[in-house]
């Protein structure tokens, strides 16, 4: 039987550990002890923290695909641990995509990459998003078009033609994800490209580039010299 956190030296208990020594301090399984709070009988919040991860070999993207469900197949996780820990989860994700800037000027594929990685990048269904430019290739804002399942979204070009003449765009991006992993772009992800490259032509709108996004890398249709 594990001994519970109360029966820990202070010093060693995660949340004073955080407070003493900070946030670095703390292994992985530590920090979602804190969010776990106590334990059972049988297991401390530690122990629980250690069997999360042993669900995921120990990757944090990994845990941020997890559902409700999933985490609550540990004894000891009930539904108010597990949304807690998924809130936690999207904090972060949020947090990280807040550190990009809107204004930032968009040089290279790499700079799109940076802004959507940290959005799309552990999701587990897809999701369609456009950064829109002006004309020295600056950010003026993005939105989400579309989410859909884990094999596709519903794109309208009405839509994105719409929306990139309200913010007088000069320009605009395309990204959205794959959560299989497959970078390769299918064929209704090189024709929706085509669509709004033609619809653009028309109104004088630019598109720069399209980005498919998995967890660890990207794919660009214009470093392939698809646009």
């Amino acid at each position: 039987m594990s001994l519970k956190i109360t029966d820990w030296a202070v010093e060693d208990r995660p949340r004073e550990k955080l407070i003493q020594k900070g946030t670095s301090s703390l292994s992985d399984a530590e920090l979602l002890a804190i969010l776990i709070s106590s334990g059972t009988r049988d297991k401390s919040a530690v122990d629980l923290g250690r069997e999360l991860l042993s669900l995921v070999n120990n990757n944090l993207n990994a845990l941020g695909k997890l559902t409700i469900s999933d985490f609550k197949k540990i004894h000891g996780i009930g539904t108010a641990r597990a949304v807690t820990i998924v809130a936690a989860l999207e904090l972060g994700r949020r947090r990280k995509l807040a550190e990009v800037p809107d204004a930032v000027q968009i040089k290279c594929s790499k700079d799109v990459a940076d802004i959507f990685q940290p959005l799309l990048s552990d999701l587990s269904h897809e999701e369609f998003w456009i950064l829109f430019l002006n004309r020295s290739n600056k950010v003026i804002n993005r939105m989400k078009l579309s989410q859909g399942g884990i094999s596709g979204t519903v794109t309208d070009v009405r839509v994105v033609l719409k929306k990139a003449i309200e913010y007088l765009a000069s320009g605009i991006i395309l990204c959205h994800n794959h959560p299989s992993g497959n970078l390769n772009p299918s064929e209704s992800d090189t024709r929706i490209t085509q669509k709004i490259k033609e619809a653009g032509n028309l109104m004088d709108i630019q598109l720069l580039d399209h980005l498919i996004i998995s967890e660890k890398d990207y794919y660009s249709f214009a470093d392939n010299g698809l646009l």
